[in-house]
């Protein structure tokens, strides 16, 4: 797993203004890719970072990359705490849901729609992209709610990788550009 990869995909994630992200990784074994994310989890826990393989398929592993103390927050919120009940999850604790998130992953071949609640999506446009009801706007998620504010947010996601590409490139490793918690 590439650091280029990690800052491409992870980058508001490592500055610790989203509570988590999903990508891809190409892995030869299944070993290998769990070395990897094991090697992560020992540079970056310190940071209040977690790195954790949702799905292998076809040669490639999901990844999620994301912050404990920011996803037990996030779950806790009173409209996501409803939408994950309504899907079966244990609320009380994050552990358990990531658990679940993972057998509803394995179970189905479309991503969970409760999934946006894990990366830090607001819940009333989760619960709107669950609804199927018409969007407002899309970007990194596609938004039934505030659009003002998603659109900010968006923004501040584009800047940040960027901002994090270009502080890679001159040579800052990954543990110096992630922001402990």
């Amino acid at each position: 797993m590439s650091e280029e990869l990690l800052i491409r995909h992870c980058a508001p994630t490592l500055a610790s203004i989203k509570t988590g992200s999903l990508f891809n990784c190409r892995y030869e074994s299944q070993e290998a890719m769990l070395e990897s994310i094991r090697s992560m989890n020992r540079r970056l826990c310190k940071k209040g970072l977690r790195f954790l393989p949702l799905q292998y398929r076809e040669g490639l592993g999901l990844i999620y990359a994301y912050r404990p103390s920011k996803l037990c927050q996030d779950l806790s919120h009173e409209a996501a705490h409803r939408l994950l009940d309504s899907c079966g999850y244990c609320c009380q604790n994050p552990n358990r849901c990531l658990v679940h998130l993972k057998k509803r992953l394995a179970a189905q071949a479309a991503f969970p729609h409760e999934i946006g609640l894990f990366l830090g999506y607001p819940p009333e446009d989760v619960e709107g992209f669950m609804q199927q009801k018409k969007a407002k706007c899309t970007g990194y998620w596609k938004v039934y709610g505030d659009v003002a504010a998603a659109q900010r947010t968006f923004e501040r996601y584009k800047k940040c990788t960027r901002l994090y590409l270009e502080q890679w490139k001159k040579g800052n490793a990954l543990e110096k550009l992630t922001v402990a918690l």
